[in-house]
Order: C-alpha cells, then structure tokens, then sequence
C-alpha cells in the first residue's frame, strides 16, 4: 500500500502465492505494490535485510561526562532522582544546555534499566470471599467542612472487604486512636452483620504516636483482644509500605472524591451538627455499596457470626472534681455542676464525648475537647454549671480563665466586649452574669442572644429590666387550677365500708 513500509510477513506471502501465481496476481493476495513485487523478483532479500542502523546525526551531548560523572554518581546513590543529577551538572558545567534534559533522563532510564539495582515486586492475591477486611484513616480536612459555620478539621475511619467491595465510613474528629478504630471497625462489623476471619489494619503507629512503652503495649493487647471478640486474627502491614494495605489506600480517593462531588451538588459545606454530616456520609458510602450489592450478598454467608454484644470501644479513667467545677483530662478542662466537687468520677472516654458516672450511676455526656496542635489547654464549659456561683462573684468574669468558652453564643461575648468599654468594670461584670443568668433561668439564650445582637448593631446597651419583662412569663399561658376539696364525711363512708368488709371476714 502507498505510505507504508513492505514487511518480512508480506514478502514470505508473496513467495507462497508466487508458486502458482503469477508476480502480479501473487502481489494482490500478500497486499503489495506490483512495483514491489518485481523489486523482489531480481531481489530475493527480505526486507529487513535491507534495513541499516542509523547513526547519531548530531555529537552525543553527554559523551564527555556521562560514564566519567553520572554513572559514578547513580552507583554510589541508586535512588538518587535525575532532575538532581541534571542541576549538579548544569553547576558543574555551565555551558550545559537545558535543553538535554530530556535526553540525561532517558539516558539514567535506560542505564538503569540495564544496570540498576532491583525493584520492589507487588504479587497480585487471589481473593477468598469472607477472608479479610482493611482498616485505615484518611484525612479530610481539605474539603473544607463547616459545622454551624466552623470548619472542622477531621479524618474518616474507612473499613473495606477485600473481596465484595463492601464499605463503611465513620466522622473522626480527633486524630487516629485505638478509640476511633474500635468504634469504627464495630459500627462497619455490625452494619455488614458478620465479620471476616482476618483484619489488616496500618501500624497503628500514629495511633500508639508519643505513648508511653506501657500504654503502647496495653492498646496493643486491647486491640488484639477486640479481633479476638469477634474471631478476626489480627494482622499489620509493614510500616510505611501502604501499598500492603492497598485495597483500603487506593479506595480512599474514590471515596473523597464521591463527597467532594456531593458536596458541589449540594451546593454547600455546611452542616447544621455532627450528626447531619455523619448521615450524609453514610448516604454517599449506601449509594457506592448499592452498586456491589450482588458481591455483598454472596460474601455474607461466608462471614463469621457477630458475638451476642459489642466489646469496649472507650477508654475508661477516674478523675475527681476540684474546687474550680471542673476535671482536667488529656489537657482539657470540663465543668460539671458544682455538687460534684470533691467527687470521683469514672470517664468513658470516646472519639467525640465523655460519659460521666459516679460508681454506676449515670451522671450526664459532654461534648469532647481537644488541646491545640501546639499543646495548649482547652475548656468544654457550660455556663449552666458556674452561674449561681458567678452570681456571687461576679468580678470573677474578667479575669476567668475560660472567659471566651463561658458564653453560650459570641453574641454574648461581643456584648460583654461592649459593656467593658461604656460602663466601669463591676458594673460590667454584674450586667453580664445577670445576663447569663436570665438566659439560663428563662431558657432563652438563643432569643435572648437575637436580642442583644440587635443591640449591638443599633450601638446601645442591653436593658435589663426590659429583657426581663421580655422573657418574664406570660399569666395568660398559665393553666387554671382550680382544686375541689372534698367534705369529711365523704372519709367516714369509706372508713364505714372498711369497717363492714371487716366484720364479713
């Protein structure tokens, strides 16, 4: 055919047909010019005989100090990368154009391809269904997700079976912890309805990160003995090496991706409260499950029966109450009310709250708090616990610790803020702990809020009286009661009847 180049295949065919054909006709069946065919006719080579190695057009630009220079450099340091390589040069040799890097990086591509050192070799597994399951965390800061208007910075706990496709995401808000895997890895073992024989997690090493030796080993036995609840033999991949746990790493970016793109649809990143985002988490991972719904199904009988109960999945400790009405746990400060001072409390800590007992009783769950990346302590503090005694000290206020973190809203702040730049300090503090506790008695502080960030809008100040009678209750939603008291000798009947059933006994 015109325009392309007569292969051995061709010419091997033309001399089959050429037997009983004549060139002509044998040219047509093989695909070739007529031309070609008499060509070959008074030449029988094929025609990669004919082929000669073309030599170099141009000087090699490399010559003088490739096998002088690099070769030394890529044997002594093999991992060494060749834009490195190329910068050296060009320092060593000025004259150097940039215009051969492409050509230095074939050139190390191809040298290591014939001399360089082994690389590492990934086997493909064959998978058995109901065999194993991965755990790992991912990062997901960059989505910019915002909870009531501020921007949560936390990770997914993301479980995965090897074999159907089968996931389950949970909203991590600290870093990862034993905590978060075993409440994790629970909530996807009992959303599956079974468990696989044998779960591969990572190192655990930014789980077990600046721990005492002691406490290392203690998670490390708690964690072997949460597989062990439900019959999972335990197993890690070798430190820094995530391709080992690659069938979780690799679907991490499928998943972000997935809510990324919700996110757009959805038109924003904000979500009214943690529980909010966690559903619209589960929806996203519902959706990519659906489409493996088939694998799903046959992989469930081949799982394990889920034990009768969940096992530990907190950190349990013993804090008791100081004279401040409050604890200090892992560098967070939380209030309780002020009858429990003097108390020891047992802490169920968890990835997002606290459950408060004393001995077994029950006692209440606060949010849970973290310190600042740089170690600072932080304060989770309701009002509600420390205003009866504000009220007695209300100078107090000004100089509190956890001041900022006292206000139920920043209005209440911005307010105070106001306040200590129009009126004297004690009056100040007075008017903002009455404040407080008009919110706390009245159970307005969200209207009561609205209200004093009008006013902090118009320039003046929050009016007391008004904000009382505002709030104060309304006589007309009261119900009437009216109560009918009855006469003696209604008793008397019924001491009579008594005294009858008596006598017939």
């Amino acid at each position: 055919m015109p325009g392309r180049h007569v292969t051995d295949h061709q010419m091997r065919l033309y001399m089959k047909f050429r037997q009983t054909a004549s060139p002509t006709v044998a040219a047509a069946k093989a695909s070739i010019s007529a031309a070609a065919a008499y060509r070959f006719e008074h030449d029988h080579r094929l025609p990669s005989d004919h082929q000669q190695i073309r030599g170099r057009r141009r000087p090699d630009p490399l010559a003088d100090f490739f096998e002088a220079e690099i070769v030394p450099m890529l044997k002594a340091a093999p991992e060494l990368r060749a834009v490195a390589i190329f910068e050296e040069m060009q320092r060593r040799h000025p004259a150097l154009s940039a215009g051969i890097r492409r050509t230095l990086e074939r050139r190390i591509r191809s040298w290591r391809a014939l001399h360089g050192a082994d690389q590492e070799v990934i086997f493909r597994q064959v998978h058995e269904p109901g065999r194993m399951g991965l755990s790992d965390f991912t990062d997901m800061a960059d989505l910019g997700v915002t909870i009531a208007g501020e921007r949560v910075d936390h990770r997914l706990y993301h479980f995965r079976l090897i074999y159907s496709g089968f996931e389950h995401a949970h909203v991590i808000l600290g870093g990862e912890s034993y905590v978060a895997l075993a409440e994790g890895l629970q909530n996807a073992l009992w959303a599956l309805g079974g468990a696989p024989l044998e779960h591969r997690s990572d190192s655990l090493s930014a789980a077990f990160h600046n721990l005492d030796t002691d406490i290392r080993d203690d998670l490390a036995r708690r964690y072997d003995a949460l597989c062990a609840h439900y019959g999972m033999q335990p197993t890690r991949n070798n430190r820094g090496v995530a391709h080992e746990n690659g069938s979780v790493e690799s679907s991490h970016g499928h998943l972000k991706k997935a809510v990324g793109d919700a996110l757009l649809i959805r038109g924003t990143n904000d979500f009214d409260d943690l529980a909010s985002y966690r559903h619209f988490i589960d929806e996203i991972v519902s959706r990519k499950n659906a489409r493996s719904t088939k694998r799903i199904e046959a992989e469930r009988p081949a799982l394990q029966p889920l034990p009768g109960q969940r096992t530990c999945d907190y950190e349990e400790t013993v804090v008791t109450v100081t004279s401040s009405g409050g604890f200090m746990l892992k560098k967070v400060f939380y209030t309780v009310p002020s009858r429990l001072i003097g108390h020891r409390l047992r802490v169920r800590l968890y990835d997002d709250r606290l459950d408060l007992f004393i001995g077994g009783t029950p006692l209440m769950t606060l949010v849970r708090g973290r310190a600042d990346a740089a170690g600072k302590r932080a304060h989770v503090v309701d009002y509600r616990h420390v205003i009866h005694a504000l009220r007695r000290k209300p100078m107090a206020l000004l100089g509190l610790v956890y001041r900022d973190q006292l206000f139920p809203r920043d209005a209440y702040r911005q307010t105070f803020d106001r306040l200590l730049e129009r009126l004297p300090e004690k009056s100040a503090c007075r008017l903002m702990v009455n404040l407080l506790a008009l919110a706390h008695e009245r159970g307005c502080a969200a209207d009561l809020a609205t209200l004093l960030a009008a006013d902090l809008e118009a320039g003046q100040l929050p009016d007391l009286a008004t904000l009382r009678e505002r709030f104060a209750p309304d006589p007309a939603a009261l119900p009437a009661v009216t109560v009918h008291l009855m006469p003696l000798t209604a008793y008397e009947a019924l001491v009579g009847n008594d005294n009858e059933i008596g006598a017939a006994a």
